[in-house]
């Protein structure tokens, strides 16, 4: 795979991708395209002010959008965290494909950003996610409550 950042010529992909139920039903639900435009801003600016922020994934191949993932910081229970996220194309799923994201992203957080930690999240009830952090060498903390609904917690020091 190969990454770019996160730009408005991505928006017809993300279009679809926040409009595929599968994939968004562990992510908040389905965006319309009015929020999905407020997504590329926000993290347009994101990168602006903070130096890092999503990338989008394509097959090497034949280029075709496999999903977005990258850094960005968020509030967990009151304290700012730097969380790894990522979402892929339902057909991407389950071929280590999150996997090898996450690790290029986490070469990335430790070795240039110089983090001293990052977080992962997901629902209870996303099992894959959960093993995607695990081969990822992040260490269960907790469960939360985010977003009104509940998650369970990882954290990978390096």
């Amino acid at each position: 795979m190969f990454a770019e950042r996160l730009q408005f010529k991505h928006l017809n992909e993300l279009y679809r991708m926040h409009q595929n139920k599968q994939v968004m039903a562990t992510l908040g639900g389905i965006r319309s395209d009015e929020e999905t435009r407020l997504f590329i801003l926000n993290n347009l600016n994101y990168w602006q002010r903070y130096g890092f922020g999503l990338w989008v994934f394509r097959d090497k191949v034949n280029h075709h959008f496999v999903g977005r993932a990258g850094l960005r910081n968020t509030d967990v229970e009151g304290n700012e965290e730097v969380e790894l996220a990522y979402a892929l194309i339902a057909k991407f799923w389950a071929k280590g494909l999150a996997t090898e994201m996450g690790e290029e992203i986490l070469k990335i957080g430790f070795e240039m950003l110089k983090l001293p930690e990052i977080v992962c999240f997901t629902l209870t009830t996303n099992k894959a996610s959960q093993r995607v952090m695990e081969k990822l060498g992040f260490q269960y903390e907790r469960e939360i409550i985010h977003a009104g609904l509940p998650h369970l917690f990882y954290r990978l020091t390096f």
